[in-house]
């Protein structure tokens, strides 16, 4: 066996000798479905410090991808305590991911948020038109006729965490009560440079968890982790998964 699948070895042991495993990802994760990162050769941010314009996106081509699906299973086998995301895409939600287990730390660009109840809600359902009503940032005027909270008639915004906009409390809260009670955190695609996102591992790492990072790029915590994989997370993800999912079925 060589150096990666002794290491793909060790995190399915890992995720089995786990009680309580959360995941944490970020936009690498998703690249794999045709989105783009953020600080990677062509991500979002490299292009901007270019001058350039960020990559266009054509939401209606992007699926969830083996890895996404990956995370499933774990859900499916009752490993998997709790997600954490960076991300906005909604691939996670769209890959059969529990609403109950998952804090999505940034938004989702699917739904909006009530400013008076924090509820949240499907643009469908509260009739929510970006054409018609824009995107509903924050800082965005309100037009006369869209929508209202259905629950109390407070204003809807994009749930999506822009730059100055303070995080959501409560999947906040959750977010750190998982990292500070779980005995596995493994990051996939996450650069860990964005706080206070970034600070999840830390308290994961000073509660006595155990650390896997999946990440082709460099992040300020490659030399805290137990396993690091610079590895393809579609080449790991589900071989990790796969191997978790040999042990638990077989007789």
């Amino acid at each position: 066996m060589g150096e990666l699948d002794d290491k793909i070895e060790t995190a399915a042991r890992w995720i089995l000798e786990s009680k309580k495993l959360v995941v944490f990802t970020g936009a690498g994760i998703s690249t794999e479905s045709g989105l783009p990162d953020f600080r990677g050769p062509d991500g979002v941010w490299t292009r901007r410090a270019r001058g350039l314009p960020a990559p266009p996106i054509d939401w209606s081509s992007v699926e969830p991808n083996p890895a996404h699906m990956a995370i499933v299973e774990l859900q499916d086998m009752e490993k998997l305590d709790f997600l954490i995301s960076q991300n906005v895409d909604n691939l996670h939600l769209r890959s059969g991911i529990h609403p109950d287990k998952i804090a999505e730390l940034h938004g989702n660009h699917t739904l909006m948020r009530c400013l008076s109840c924090d509820e949240l809600f499907n643009k469908e359902d509260v009739g929510w038109d970006d054409l018609k009503h824009g995107p509903g940032y924050r800082p965005s005027p309100i037009i006369e006729d869209q929508p209202r909270c259905p629950n109390c008639g407070g204003r809807l915004i994009s749930s999506v965490v822009n730059f100055g906009d303070p995080m959501p409390g409560r999947e906040m809260k959750l977010a750190v009560e998982h990292s500070m009670r779980c005995d596995l955190f493994i990051i996939i695609g996450s650069s860990l440079v964005v706080r206070p996102a970034a600070d999840m591992p830390r308290y994961a790492l000073d509660a006595g968890a155990k650390l896997i990072l999946i990440n082709e790029g460099e992040t300020p915590f490659d030399a805290l982790v137990h396993l690091r994989f610079f590895d393809r997370i579609g080449d790991v993800v589900p071989a990790v998964v796969g191997k978790v999912k040999e042990r638990i079925d077989a007789p």
